[in-house]
């Protein structure tokens, strides 16, 4: 992704900030929303990996899915 940047400088030349247009930072931020709600669900699903994992080593009752849709 390419964007028309404008650099913004002081008056000894140096970059203070720079600029993009309105319509390439809201690409920018639709690509980070994506990228934020990848990042959340390969979180979740290593979470649930271990929690997986915990449940098969331990030897307590396990909750069956029936029994856990019906408490909700």
């Amino acid at each position: 992704m390419r964007f028309a940047l404008q650099y913004i400088n002081d008056s000894s030349g140096k970059v203070q900030s720079i600029q993009i247009p309105l319509t390439d930072w809201e690409k920018l931020m639709s690509k980070l929303k994506k990228y934020e709600q990848t990042l959340n669900l390969k979180t979740d699903l290593k979470l649930a990996y271990k929690e997986v994992e915990e449940l098969k080593k331990s030897n307590s009752k396990k909750q069956s899915l029936t029994d856990f849709l019906h408490e909700l």
